[in-house]
């Protein structure tokens, strides 16, 4: 396929995705469409997914989220390498209250994760944890719903790349945790579902640390000409089990040291 080819297959699959997107349906995955797509092509396919979202209905780019980082959430997927994603104003909704999934999202997936504000750019290659440390203004604890415009989520690493890492909508909590305070890869988060506990994860099963998921967006999104600007969330990848909701549930997670977060699904 030569150049231009290229270039006129990846916008087709990303406005497909985006009609997909808007249409709550779902798509047979790209992979079995176009065998040849590599990750770098499924990454032009995300960002022009995003642009017609910030183009078309005046979304603004407030971060950026890292998926498939714990090997739960791999496992369950089947994909085993990170990846990552553009958060929108749209997509982030208040603590504690209702989120309308039944509206606007197709096969909804939640999962507690460790969020960083930053107070500075994060510019790689060559970002360390300790960079991460210092660029950030705070922590908190934060629910990711992920979203799959991709078939009962029969995913390969260049579907979810290219369905802008799966992202759906998000929650922060209102705590805002000290960094140099934390000891990241044991960070312990519990969560709750409808009242009752259903999982508990460490900051380890996130790379082992949130600030190793950081630190490898900052120097992954370098290959792209992008980068972590101040004022930027950051979420770092879920530290427990992706857990299927529907409207009617509710969830709770509690991190020790950094705070909780809570979201009414209708």
């Amino acid at each position: 396929m030569d150049d231009v080819a290229r270039r006129k297959k990846i916008e087709e699959l990303g406005d497909e995705l985006y009609s997909a997107l808007r249409a709550r349906r779902t798509l047979s995955p790209l992979t079995e469409r176009w065998p040849e797509i590599t990750i770098e092509d499924a990454y032009h396919v995300s960002l022009r997914m995003v642009n017609r979202r910030i183009e078309d209905d005046g979304e603004k780019i407030i971060g950026k989220k890292i998926g498939v980082t714990s090997l739960a959430v791999q496992e369950m997927l089947g994909v085993f390498q990170p990846d990552f994603g553009y958060l929108t104003d749209k997509m982030l909704y208040p603590n504690g209250g209702p989120m309308p999934i039944s509206e606007q999202l197709i096969q909804p997936r939640a999962e507690g994760e460790i969020a960083f504000m930053l107070r500075k750019d994060l510019n790689g290659p060559g970002v360390t944890n300790e960079d991460v440390l210092d660029a950030t203004e705070y922590a908190t604890a934060c629910f990711e719903v992920v979203d799959s415009r991709v078939h009962d989520w029969k995913v390969k690493i260049q579907d979810t790349v290219a369905d802008n890492a799966s992202c759906g909508l998000f929650v922060l909590g209102d705590e805002r945790a000290e960094p140099d305070d934390l000891d990241f890869p044991n960070l312990k988060m519990r969560v709750y579902k409808n009242g009752q506990p259903l999982s508990e994860g460490l900051g380890s099963a996130a790379l082992g640390s949130p600030l190793n998921c950081v630190s490898w967006l900052a120097n992954t999104l370098s290959r792209f000409g992008i980068t972590l600007n101040a004022g930027d969330v950051v979420l770092s990848g879920s530290l427990v089990p992706l857990e299927p909701v529907v409207a009617g549930d509710e969830m709770r997670l509690e991190v020790d040291g950094v705070g909780t977060a809570s979201v009414r699904f209708t």
